[in-house]
């Protein structure tokens, strides 16, 4: 006999399952629907020391009382966390993991990085002023849901007894870290998208495309995925729909991506287009620079020279990265100071991704192919390693930023910035407000604003509303013809803009080019794409 234990999202409990329990049952299975502590009846069994680990034990309770079968265990919204912590704690008694339009939190994730209403979100991540000082978030009034995610679906019935169900959720339960041992790695689980959330299999199918190691794990044949036509609260709006998948989930039913073969190099690992000559690398906490051959032939702008692997020292911290800078370059002050540009990669990339993006093949072939052509390139390993991660990345970036200005051989007044991929949000802050010494800047299949799904990234981080502040400052976007659909709806909606406002853009295409043409597609057509990029960011320069 099958078991479901079913755990809601934020501010609702076991009353909100109540048509989905029913049909479940119907089937001859048993249902456990979770009332959490401090929600719907046990609102007053919580206080403000009830946090996520409170909400672990209330499911770890839960498991340990139904006996002698594995459980399916379903997890929608924040819901996912107690029921992965739950899980990892009990592995042997789970027979599948459904994450029902959730997201995908690892270990050391808190809930409140993927909050949705960024009023919320602003105000648990800020110690001041979390919850008012009252230790509790309070839900949504009934023309707020949206903000929490979409109310496609709901009639005005189901919207009110949605608002008439929730109550006030402790604000620790938000904020407390998720704590994962890796037990689950064998479980197997499936994704349930509600597709009016932004998110279906086919368009995770094209993100994979993008070959991001955090995606090879999908892929995985224990991974089944669903679709399901409505909003982000099926149980209210298709309750029939969503047993029905629930039953098929726990039949081991769904969609199986399709594994890259075993052999194959992910895009961001394959040679670049350019047979670029190796220049001297010089490594400075979380930056390397490429430096130009002394016209003399006397070495590389005046600097010792480190391996192309990037032997130098590597500062963990990037603490005194400008200090560092200033020192690297004080041998030789002499020579005349090069203009530079910076690299900026995409992501978000897991932190245990090795090798680290300034050492693929990619940033490795543009910061070398600028050295070739007389400027500084520099890379970086920003710190986007989830989508929460745009404001800690935003300040490496700057970081960059002054060591790039304080190094001697550097001229501090003629800097470009280049973001790709996952990096162009972080262009934002830079077209918002361009400083001076901002000459160009450039974006490479970029993304342009929040995708489907990403509800959780600051509003800040928006390239296309940032426009409005980009005045005089030249951008160069290179966009390829074979996008992912949903970033490519980005791109066009960027342009749009920058036409609408009159910035001065330059659009340069790769008609037949996919996302990481510049190591994906060896053609003529992206070596002329990358040698025309290149050629017009230095010519701001």
């Amino acid at each position: 006999m099958t078991a479901f234990v079913l755990v809601s999202g934020p501010f609702t409990g076991g009353e909100v399952w109540r048509e989905v329990a029913a049909r479940l049952e119907e089937s001859g299975a048993e249902v456990y629907p979770a009332t959490l502590t401090g929600l719907g009846e046990r609102r007053e069994a919580g206080g403000p020391d009830t946090g996520l680990e409170t909400h672990i034990e209330d499911v770890v309770r839960l498991i340990d009382g139904v006996e002698g079968t594995e459980l399916v265990i379903v997890g929608h919204d924040y819901g996912i966390h107690p029921v992965l912590g739950a899980a990892d704690r009990r592995p042997e008694r789970i027979a599948r993991i459904v994450y029902l339009d959730a997201g995908l939190p690892q270990d050391g994730d808190a809930a409140v990085q993927l909050v949705p209403d960024e009023e919320v979100r602003r105000r648990l991540l800020d110690p001041a002023d979390r919850d008012g000082g009252t230790g509790w978030i309070d839900p949504p009034a009934a023309d707020g849901w949206q903000r929490w995610g979409s109310t496609a679906g709901l009639s005005e019935e189901a919207l009110a007894r949605l608002t008439g169900l929730a109550s006030p959720q402790p604000s620790a339960t938000f904020t407390q870290p998720l704590r994962l041992s890796g037990a689950l790695a064998t479980v197997p689980t499936s994704g349930i998208f509600c597709t009016e959330s932004g998110m279906s299999i086919a368009k995770l199918e094209g993100l994979m495309t993008l070959g991001m190691p955090q995606f090879k794990a999908l892929a995985d044949p224990r991974v089944s995925f669903f679709d399901l036509d409505t909003g982000h609260w099926p149980m209210l709006s298709r309750p029939d729909e969503l047993a029905e998948l629930l039953l098929g989930a726990a039949a081991g039913e769904g969609h199986r991506l399709a594994a890259a073969p075993a052999q194959e190099l992910p895009g961001y690992l394959r040679p670049f287009v350019l047979d670029v000559p190796e220049q001297t690398r010089e490594r400075i906490g979380r930056v390397d620079l490429y430096l130009p051959a002394d016209p003399d032939g006397a070495g590389a702008a005046g600097a010792n020279p480190a391996d192309a692997a990037g032997a130098n020292p590597v500062d963990a911290a990037g603490a005194n990265l400008a200090g560092a800078a200033g020192a690297a370059g004080a041998a030789d002050t002499a020579a005349a100071p090069r203009p530079a540009v910076l690299f900026v990669h995409g992501g978000p990339v897991p932190e245990t991704v090795r090798p680290t993006p300034r050492d693929w093949t990619t940033y490795v072939g543009y910061g070398r192919y600028a050295a070739s052509q007389g400027v500084i390139g520099a890379t970086l390993d920003h710190r986007l390693h989830s989508l929460a991660d745009y404001p800690l990345a935003a300040a490496d970036v700057a970081e960059a930023v002054e060591l790039l200005r304080a190094d001697p051989r550097v001229d501090g007044d003629r800097i470009a910035l280049w973001f790709f991929s996952g990096g162009g949000p972080l262009s934002a802050d830079w077209l918002s407000a361009p400083p001076s010494w901002l000459r160009c800047l450039a974006v490479t299949y970029p993304i342009l604003a929040p995708l489907p799904g990403w509800q959780g990234v600051d509003s800040r981080f928006r390239p296309v509303d940032a426009l409005a502040g980009a005045g005089r400052l030249p951008v160069v976007l290179t966009r390829v013809g074979l996008e992912v659909t949903e970033i490519a709806a980005t791109v066009e909606e960027f342009v749009a803009a920058a036409e609408a406002r009159g910035t001065d853009l330059q659009v340069i295409d790769v008609p037949h080019g996919h996302h990481g043409f510049d190591t994906v597609d060896p053609t003529d057509e992206s070596r002329a794409a990358v040698e025309q990029a290149v050629r017009s960011v230095l010519g701001h320069l």
